[in-house]
């Protein structure tokens, strides 16, 4: 196999566990009704947890971020080398799903398990700065704009420049996909976590 036709398969592969809509998916198994008609419409945990069910958000979180890391960590023992476009394929995936019209999620949590992925010092950089933000601020999305921002940041710092390239890439899509959240923030009108707005 040529080292294309890998690079294929790895993107591939990404983007068929990261289209997985495990948030769409758990709400409609648990009888919480279709999640693109409740709160933004969005597949990601964030929108789950405004069902009232914050265990099943949690569960969304987890898993959205498991397809990133395991798209990763099965490219490379699949196919050494060809992590990166696994990471893109995996984010692209949870936000273009073909499964749902290419209506997907915003990317946070799976840009968090593709971190990991590609190494854990990243991936711990994005956590410690999505929590800390969060907990700061209890906004969702400037937790997650944040994270995004730091990990092709520390992916330069710790000295793995070799994935900043696709986390930088991968940051500048969560931001256009946040591009309503971030002119909420400027306006000051971004409802905190738990609140009804």
């Amino acid at each position: 196999m040529t080292p294309l036709v890998e690079q294929i398969f790895a993107l591939a592969l990404g983007y068929a566990l990261g289209s997985v809509p495990f948030g769409l998916i758990l709400t409609r198994l648990t009888g919480a009704g279709d999640l693109r008609a409740i709160g933004s419409g969005n597949i990601g945990a964030t929108n789950v947890l405004r069902t009232g069910r914050k265990g099943l958000a949690a569960s969304t979180l987890l898993l959205d971020m498991g397809k990133g890391l395991a798209a990763v960590l099965l490219a490379r023992h699949l196919w050494a080398g060809a992590e990166a476009l696994a990471a893109l394929g995996a984010v692209l995936g949870h936000c273009f799903p073909v499964w749902l019209r290419f209506k997907g999620g915003k990317g946070v949590a799976t840009l968090m398990g593709v971190s990991l992925g590609l190494a854990w010092p990243i991936g711990l950089a994005y956590a410690v700065v999505w929590l800390g933000m969060l907990a700061i601020t209890r906004i969702s999305s400037l937790g997650g704009l944040s994270a995004a921002l730091a990990a092709p940041v520390a992916a330069v710092i710790l000295g793995y420049r070799d994935d900043a390239l696709v986390l930088a890439l991968l940051a500048l899509l969560v931001f256009w996909l946040h591009r309503a959240n971030i002119a909420r923030l400027r306006a000051g009108t971004e409802p905190k976590v738990g609140s009804k707005g």
